[in-house]
């Protein structure tokens, strides 16, 4: 079964939760049990050190036997909860808190009680030499050990070995040494600890589940905010891919998932246009291309029946060649467009200047510029304009900029090319005094074989591929072209290029290319 994604989320957040506390109570039961141990191993060590100077010196001194020793052993041991033994140097038990209970064998009934009374329980009886039980057993050290202390005891106990001497004068030359009197072992069960961390688990999984509780009852918050949004949106795409772009993600928030939200909202209202686009594209490029056949066809067919007189084939001829250069222009345009998309151009980059460029092609606009009373001005107002990019594609550029200005221009009007400095950028500003563009127009210029009904019928000559074309060798060159136009108000294309480090020479200077008065 497929779980959704707010269940992975629960499990994981579930896992991540357990996990953590989980480390976190075994730290914290760790470093506890082991500060209580040594904090238990102090005070087991001082006790032993005050039952050394109470009792062990009164035995090396002759006041007290052996039996006595046990008896103190014995009292001490009720009252610490302990096993008390003493070990002789030789590794010999001397005495023992346990010799009543192990050693013993009488019925006395206190002697009962008191055995009842001890939490530490031996497993078998008392070894008569430590070195029985480990032959490596050190008993001049002081150290600690926990565990059933080689099988003695029937549970877990803390055994503290405390070495014990006797501080002897031996004349002015030796003075007071140190002589080994064997060591003190001390068994102090292990309950008391046990019992603190069995307080300790108990206190930390209660908040513990508390703090679950509450994190999932946060978490079931979140999911509704992010989650179910998210949700929302897969629905939405689904409804998208089986191309029901009318469908709203219903979503408003300002934040990532409302982004994201807006992006396919756009992305649905640009998929719906696809189909209108689509049979847009049909009907230009069927247009285009079924004119001039229909021309080739219509005067071949009449100078074939003779409709045409043989003295005037030579004008229809003329006419013939005319569509068939529109129909090879219009298939290398399109070629070149394709090669562009895919491929990208080639660029051969050089160092030219931008203003020579300007000039040569305006010699190419400049009949029809006379034909339509247009006058066009150059304002240049960088002080470098020599650029790094490819020559002849900047030129195809500015070719089909000015081409597309003078064809939307009235007669009587002025065309605009602004020549600014951006930092390292030169930007370029081709601006006419046409009859502008929609908003909507603005976005599909860019598309091949987009014609503006305004001049469908006006430009037969045109390929509906000189802005795409434009746009591509400005994408190619990592450069910027951008489009700002209203209806009545004109049009003003605006495209960067990076200036070469060599200087230029036509600073500030404001001319006019072409003047159809001067004609």
């Amino acid at each position: 079964m497929q779980r959704s994604l707010l269940d992975r989320i629960y499990i994981t957040f579930l896992v991540i939760l357990i996990v953590s506390f989980g480390f976190l109570i075994f730290f914290i039961s760790y470093f506890t049990r082991r500060s209580l141990i040594e904090e238990k191993k102090t005070t087991i060590t001082n006790e032993a050190t005050l039952i050394a100077r109470e009792a062990i010196y009164s035995y090396a001194k002759g006041d007290t036997d052996e039996y006595g020793l046990s008896a103190i052993f014995n009292y001490y041991g009720k009252t610490l909860n302990s096993d008390i033994w003493y070990i002789d140097e030789s590794g010999r038990l001397i005495a023992s808190s346990g010799y009543f209970n192990n050693v013993s064998s009488s019925d006395d009934s206190d002697d009962k009680e008191d055995k009842s009374s001890s939490s530490i329980t031996m497993q078998e009886s008392l070894p008569v030499n430590i070195y029985s039980l480990d032959k490596d057993y050190d008993i001049h050290s002081n150290y600690y050990l926990v565990g059933d202390f080689y099988g003695m005891f029937t549970g877990n106990v803390i055994t503290v070995n405390t070495p014990i001497t006797f501080s002897q004068y031996r004349g002015p030359v030796d003075g007071t040494i140190d002589i080994p009197a064997g060591a003190l072992i001390i068994h102090s069960t292990t309950s008391d600890i046990n019992e603190a961390m069995t307080n300790i688990y108990g206190i930390s999984f209660i908040p513990c589940l508390v703090i679950i509780i509450i994190a999932f009852a946060f978490l079931g918050i979140i999911s509704r905010k992010v989650v179910r949004p998210i949700k929302k949106l897969a629905d939405v795409a689904e409804d998208y891919s089986k191309g029901d772009f009318d469908v709203e993600t219903g979503i408003n928030s300002e934040d990532e998932i409302g982004q994201l939200a807006n992006s396919m909202e756009y992305m649905a209202s640009e998929l719906s246009k696809l189909e209108e686009y689509r049979h847009e594209f049909i009907s230009n490029i069927s247009h285009d291309f079924r004119s001039p056949l229909t021309s080739i066809r219509g005067y071949v067919t009449a100078m074939q029946d003779g409709t045409i007189p043989p003295e005037k084939q030579g004008r229809y001829l003329g006419i013939v060649l005319d569509e068939t250069n529109r129909l090879t222009k219009l298939t290398q345009g399109l070629l070149d467009l394709n090669r562009l998309e895919i491929y990208g151009p080639y660029l051969n980059l050089t160092e030219f200047d931008f203003i020579d460029i300007v000039r040569t092609t305006l010699n190419t606009f400049e009949i029809k510029c006379i034909d339509k009373n247009i006058a066009i001005y150059l304002n240049n107002h960088a002080e470098a304009t020599v650029v790094n990019a490819d020559k002849t594609k900047i030129q195809q550029v500015v070719y089909n900029l000015l081409d597309n200005a003078i064809k939307f221009t009235p007669e009587g009007k002025r065309i605009y090319i602004d020549i600014n400095e951006k930092g390292e950028k030169l930007e370029v500003i081709v601006k006419d005094e046409g009859i502008g563009m929609n908003e909507d127009t603005q976005k599909k210029i860019w598309t091949r074989f987009y014609k503006d009904d305004t001049s469908r019928g006006k430009d037969k000559a045109g390929t509906g591929l000189g802005l795409a074309i434009t746009k591509e060798i400005i994408k190619a060159h990592n450069e910027s072209i951008e489009v700002f136009s209203k209806e009545g108000e004109g049009s003003k294309f605006v495209f960067t290029l990076t200036k070469a480090k060599s200087e230029g020479t036509h600073s500030g200077e404001t001319e006019i290319l072409v003047n159809p008065t001067n004609f």
